[in-house]
């Protein structure tokens, strides 16, 4: 394996894969932020109330979510790019003819990555979640005018819907999703100036077709008498899709609230495969961009004079590509259930990593 390293020889290496890193990634958040602003414009061409600065808020609220998806490839990028140019300035050179192990000068940039993948999970993610669920808002409310249906479930299930002449709450404290019923039901009415306009309790409520069927429904109304049926139909514009499509989106809860928001979810009622693939992808973060830094060493640290540089540093950028969709496509298949949802969130961390060992096994001592 050669001998170690020196500790200046380490931090060198490692200085150089954080600068490169850092020069890639803000490179990569511009790249991002101008697509974002272009596509918001697009969309928000047919919308005269939606102006230029709202764009760009929009923009900046969605970037911190697309720039973790490209983390990776960015990861990639910056390794290939800072062990080309010490190869290419005979640095790994030199080192290899002291004795030092390509495994030795890995480890620094190993370091990196992983620390990079904890910062992402740990702090920048929580910002990142807060940001998108603001996007996600801000969306709803400009394009689709349409302000969000549903709260997290908190303790129970709370849901909102427009009325002839204002808007209900209602609150379940449990669901069965299935036939789309909810228990021990309670339903607000406030009138479009926000004042109470009455309470009704209910054993259950069965989402129909344009309607909310009560069992059991005793109503209070300001200044009259409590009133009881044994049945009651309540006019909704809620659907099973629309009240699904309500819950907060994986990517917007943080990973510290990820846990709680899943015991909740499951509590309730409704299933959150979803959520649990995000809670283990973020966990799998550290190894997914310690994989790439060995991606790009087989990609990188062949000697300029031996040919072939471009072609490799080609097949590194498709290999990141590849990469991104294969992944995406298996978190798929996790989140429908075609897969366990732990192999489907560790599986391009884990197979990444084994790729890298052996094909540097293969070309550095094989």
């Amino acid at each position: 394996m050669g001998r170690f390293m020196s500790s200046t020889l380490s931090l060198y290496i490692a200085r150089q894969i954080l600068l490169w890193f850092l020069v890639v990634y803000a490179a990569l958040l511009g790249i991002i932020f101008l697509a974002e602003t272009v596509e918001l414009l697009r969309r928000a061409a047919g919308h005269e109330t939606i102006g230029l600065a709202r764009v760009l808020q929009m923009a900046a609220f969605k970037t911190p979510y697309t720039a973790q998806e490209v983390l990776p490839f960015a990861m990639l990028a910056s390794a290939m790019g800072a062990y080309r140019q010490m190869t290419r300035f005979n640095e790994l050179v030199v080192a290899r003819a002291s004795g030092v192990s390509v495994w030795h000068f890995l480890m620094p940039a190993l370091v990196v990555a992983a620390a990079i993948g904890g910062v992402r999970v740990l702090a920048i993610d929580a910002v990142a979640a807060a940001t998108a669920a603001r996007a996600d808002r801000l969306e709803a409310l400009y394009f689709r005018r349409q302000p969000s249906l549903l709260a997290a479930p908190a303790n129970g299930l709370w849901l909102r819907q427009k009325e002839a002449h204002g808007e209900a709450v209602l609150h379940a404290a449990r669901v069965a999703p299935e036939a789309m019923t909810l228990y021990q039901v309670t339903i607000l009415s406030f009138t479009e100036a926000d004042r109470f306009a009455g309470r009704i309790d209910a054993r259950a409520a069965r989402l129909e077709n344009g309607y909310w069927q009560l069992d059991g429904a005793r109503f209070t109304r300001p200044n009259a008498a409590g009133s009881y049926a044994e049945t009651y139909r309540l006019a909704t514009d809620l659907s099973f899709e629309r009240i699904v499509d309500g819950f907060a989106p994986p990517h917007t809860v943080s990973f510290w609230r990820l846990p709680r928001y899943i015991e909740r979810l499951e509590a309730t009622g409704f299933a959150a495969r979803g959520h649990r693939i995000q809670w283990h992808r973020l966990l799998a973060t550290p190894l997914l961009l310690a994989a790439m830094v060995l991606l790009a060493a087989v990609f990188s640290l062949r000697p300029p004079r031996r040919g072939g540089t471009a072609w490799l540093v080609g097949a590194g950028g498709l290999t990141g590509f590849l990469l991104y969709f294969v992944s995406d496509v298996v978190f798929n298949l996790g989140r429908s259930a075609s897969l366990p949802l732990e192999l489907a969130a560790w599986t391009p961390a884990g197979v990444s990593t084994m790729l890298g060992v052996a094909m540097l096994l293969h070309l550095e001592d094989g």
